[in-house]
């Protein structure tokens, strides 16, 4: 027990002490002995593995020297809790890859630490892109979104079903040779997880072939810049061109004139009955390919958000209102909201 206090009553001697179950109560005097406080002098801490791997939870082992010190209370700290985190028990929680260092230390001040490594394996991978057409000698970058994002191998390989009609070098940068199609493939290094991207190869366009109005941003076959319910007609204003022009939905359904475009429309651009290039829309929070921003849209991502109906290609990409490339986060949902409310625009850029 501990002394809090001491006291007198009717001539006697009380201490008022406090037990280890923390009761508090009163004891006479002539039947305590004071015991004199034995400090600690070394704290030893470890773990059987100092790397975790992300959601472990495991308990430390902690020793105290000297074995019969009076008051063994340790108070836990971890230098980075985003990384590890660490209860009043030394119980540890595996937040995040990432490293921290975990600290035991004693009420005078003793204290032993240990590093600890966070591991966060690879569950999945997206691409942004399902089909793509590029011109010859056009080059274009493949960027996959690891799943987790603090997935701690981050390492993708690449390659290509049809070499000569174009390659992908190990950073994913493609290389469109001559006229063909051809499969580029994405492989996460851990989990064996695979993409794979539709690649047409068209002969290149003589300059001035087709002109996209200034707000209209071209990046190989995809198109940004247009906004939420823009007719076809308006679209068809803003190109120039002496070939034919037809505009699909994502299912390839012909649009007509006073139809939306929307995520993943199709511009195809025809020579008679030869396609000579497809372009593909992109509108940055329009999540269902309709060509509007509503309410629909803040469901798909959130089933999205919450691993229920996980979005893919174009409509991966239109659900990152931030543009950052990464994958889709909260922060774009309320981009959407704030746009649904009118109370910030989103930009098409």
């Amino acid at each position: 027990m501990t002394r809090i206090a001491k006291g007198r009553q009717s001539g006697e001697l009380w201490d008022r002490v406090k037990l280890e179950n923390g009761l508090v109560g009163y004891v006479f005097q002539n039947y305590v002995e004071k015991i004199e406080e034995i400090e600690v002098t070394k704290v030893n801490i470890s773990l059987d593995n100092t790397t975790l791997q992300k959601n472990e939870r495991v308990d430390l082992k902690i020793e105290v020297l000297p074995q019969n010190a009076t008051n063994k209370q340790l108070t836990y700290t971890s230098s980075n809790a985003n990384v590890v985190s660490v209860n009043s028990n030394g119980r540890l929680f595996a937040v995040s890859a990432g490293t921290a260092t975990i600290t035991a230390k004693s009420s005078n001040n003793r204290e032993g630490s240990i590093q600890v490594t966070v591991y966060s394996k690879v569950i999945g991978m997206q691409l942004k892109e399902d089909e793509l057409c590029m011109q010859i000698g056009e080059n274009y970058t493949v960027t996959p979104i690891i799943i987790p994002p603090d997935a701690s191998n981050t390492k993708v390989n690449f390659d290509s079903s049809n070499k000569e009609v174009a390659t992908i070098d190990k950073n994913g940068n493609i290389k469109a040779i001559v006229e063909g199609s051809a499969k580029i493939i994405a492989q996460t290094e851990e989990g064996k997880f695979k993409q794979e991207i539709a690649l047409t190869v068209i002969p290149k366009l003589e300059e001035g072939t087709i002109i996209f109005e200034n707000e209209l941003k071209v990046n190989g076959n995809q198109i940004t810049g247009i906004q939420e319910k823009t007719t076809v007609e308006e679209v068809l204003k803003k190109i120039t061109t002496s070939y034919t022009i037809e505009i699909q939905n994502g299912n390839g359904e012909k649009l007509k004139s006073k139809d939306y475009v929307g995520t993943q429309s199709k511009i195809k651009i025809y020579d008679g009955e030869k396609l000579i290039i497809e372009y593909r829309i992109i509108i940055y929070g329009d999540l269902n390919g309709d060509g509007k921003i509503n309410s629909i849209d803040l469901l798909i991502l959130q089933r999205h958000l919450l691993e229920i109906q996980p979005l893919s290609g174009l409509f991966f990409k239109a659900a990152n209102i931030d543009k950052t490339g990464k994958r889709p986060s909260s922060v774009d949902l309320l981009r959407i909201q704030r746009h649904i409310l009118e109370i910030k625009e989103i930009e098409q850029l």
